[in-house]
């Protein structure tokens, strides 16, 4: 994952994690764009999943450090949901949405833990969760991904999702934002369709 632009800066179009989580959706690509994201999902998957080497995985749980969000975003934004190379493009934006707006992230949790017992648990953040242990949890959901049971990785992430959908429509206040309602909703399905993609790679159909 190397080459003559590594360590350069790329100046790219800014995506925003939380923006392009709740709207990212299937898109119609040529046929050449098509093949060549799920190409390079099942590459990313298969060299993390075939080594036992911490630095290449923690340079493929480092991707948008690596290429930029930008450059993953062009690889597989535009693919459906519930495919292989949807659901990475998800759980790269859920770990750089902790990155990037950790007291947002943190609010939501808290607001949404309580009335979620059964997804916090799922989820797995450690008691009381703070940054970093948030963080630690979406790395833990990417390592995961490539040295663990990518099923129980993509779980994992719903949970955190829907923790994330309960606090955005806040139990019991009124007066709760459309926007925010409506991100809610979008949060909502973004852990479903993580959840479709898990039961889809038991089944040998995750491509």
């Amino acid at each position: 994952m190397t080459g003559p632009d590594e360590g350069r800066i790329f100046h790219r179009p800014v995506y925003r994690p939380t923006e392009a989580l709740e709207n990212a959706a299937g898109g119609i690509d040529p046929l050449e764009a098509v093949e060549a994201a799920h190409r390079t999902a099942e590459l990313v998957v298969g060299r993390g999943r075939d080594t036992d080497d911490p630095e290449l995985t923690a340079r493929l749980v480092g991707l948008v450090r690596e290429v930029g969000l930008a450059t993953v975003a062009e690889m597989w934004s535009d693919r459906p949901a519930r495919t292989l190379p949807g659901a990475l493009w998800r759980l790269y934006l859920l770990h750089e949405w902790v990155q990037r707006r950790p007291d947002e992230v943190g609010r939501l949790w808290t607001e949404g833990a309580g009335h979620t017992e059964v997804y916090r648990a799922i989820a797995g953040v450690a008691e009381p969760p703070d940054p970093e242990g948030l963080r630690r949890m979406t790395e833990q959901i990417l390592t995961g991904v490539f040295t663990g049971d990518l099923a129980v990785a993509l779980e994992r992430a719903s949970a955190f999702c829907h923790v994330m959908a309960v606090g955005l429509s806040e139990p019991g206040a009124e007066d709760v934002p459309g926007e925010q309602v409506r991100r809610g909703g979008r949060m909502r399905d973004t852990a479903d369709d993580l959840t479709a993609c898990a039961r889809l790679w038991r089944k040998g159909d995750l491509h």
